[in-house]
């Protein structure tokens, strides 16, 4: 799978929760407030269930996930390794 290719499906996934069709991939949602921290958990949530991976401990900070770059490049790291 191709960054871009994660890239749709990470904005796909957001754009049912955020009203910002317009989102830079390296706009960062929550300082934006367009999400908030609850939500990172369901982001958590469709990342392992999407790209059958797990999301381990050391993984869980926020610039892992608070961009939809971010969010590929960890899914993109952990794919590879």
């Amino acid at each position: 799978m191709t960054p871009e290719e994660i890239k749709t499906k990470v904005r796909a996934f957001l754009l049912k929760y955020i009203k910002k069709p317009d989102i830079k991939d390296d706009e960062d949602y929550f300082a934006s407030k367009l999400i908030n921290s609850l939500f990172a958990m369901q982001l958590v949530m469709f990342v392992e269930k999407e790209f059958k991976i797990k999301v381990e401990d050391k993984d869980l900070e926020i610039k892992n996930f608070n961009s939809i770059d971010s969010v590929s490049g960890l899914i993109t790291r952990k794919l590879t390794s």
